[in-house]
């Protein structure tokens, strides 16, 4: 199996890397991170890079792609070279995948018209615009897509992947493997829980996730 994670300038790092630490991990799996061109391609932070090893002519055929999201991916919503490569890639895809706002390029790319999805939930309703159904779930499957909410989500996704992929098993071994066992001290981890003001803060622009 040959999996494609897209990269392009100001992607959220743990989008790519979260679902790349379990789905790489699969049996007879080649990773291959893919941009428009070779490279280092840094994350939203700037501090981070991680190198695409081929470009998207390199690779057809994948047979799972991913797309992460970051405010980098406002600017591609209208990049053809990547939504071109998104659309012929998907015609040969087994999985099509997306965390975060990767769903809204899937979308713009016209592969989500119909079908239930999931991104950020600062961005969920702008999937409608592109006519998606937007679902505030953690993880959404429809068919072959798999889309995910905001960031973190992106390892529930991969899990949930493996075990279609390679059985219960596997995926039981790789949630082992990395210890994923979430237990964090604060329990603020969607807008249903979270402090409304803080919430309203977000929505309106007005907090930045630094501050």
């Amino acid at each position: 199996m040959q999996l494609a994670i897209v990269l392009f300038d100001r992607f959220t790092a743990l989008d790519a890397v979260g679902p790349y630490e379990i789905l790489s991990r699969l049996p007879d799996t080649e990773t291959v991170f893919v941009a428009e061109q070779t490279g280092p391609v840094r994350n939203d932070g700037g501090s981070l890079t991680l190198t695409a090893d081929r470009t998207f002519a390199e690779v057809p055929h994948p047979d799972l792609v991913l797309v992460p999201g970051g405010p980098g991916q406002t600017p591609q919503m209208d990049n053809p070279v990547l939504l071109d490569w998104l659309r012929a890639a998907d015609a040969t895809s087994t999985w099509t995948t997306s965390v975060c706002t990767g769903s809204l390029l899937l979308a713009a790319a016209g592969l989500l018209k119909g079908r239930r999805a999931t991104s950020h939930w600062l961005a969920l309703n702008h999937l409608g615009s592109f006519g998606a159904e937007p679902t505030g779930e953690r993880v959404v499957f429809d068919g072959k897509y798999a889309t995910a909410a905001g960031v973190s989500s992106g390892i529930d996704m991969a899990l949930a992947l493996a075990g279609r992929i390679a059985g219960e098993r596997t995926a039981l071994s790789l949630q082992l493997l990395t210890e994923y066992d979430p237990q964090p001290p604060y329990d603020a981890g969607s807008p249903d829980k979270a402090p409304a003001d803080l919430v309203a803060e977000f929505r309106a622009g007005t907090r930045h996730p630094q501050n």
